[in-house]
């Protein structure tokens, strides 16, 4: 599956440290609009990660933050680097 855009990085790090886990809304506002099939498909790979890992999530419709960003290829430490360089250079 092709993992869409994130809508900004400091977005992507406040729904990070905010939320320890992510439902439909979370998901919406790190990726924007998508369908509820996109939003399904991206849980759905994190789900199967999940339970490989033996994590079980608290909420049934939520999924867990670190795993989700780990799957979908967003590293935090340099989501963090790119921000603060973002920062410095006044951009």
């Amino acid at each position: 599956m092709n993992i869409p855009k994130i809508t900004s990085i400091e977005n992507a790090l406040k729904i990070y440290y905010n939320h320890s886990e992510l439902g439909n809304k979370e998901i919406t506002e790190l990726f924007g609009n998508r369908s509820t099939a996109t939003i399904a498909k991206l849980k759905n790979i994190v789900k199967s990660e999940m339970l490989k890992k033996n994590i079980c999530s608290y909420g049934m419709y939520k999924i867990n933050t670190k795993i989700a960003f780990s799957v979908w290829g967003l590293d935090v430490n340099d989501l963090e680097k790119r921000l603060k360089k973002i920062k410095d250079l006044a951009l």
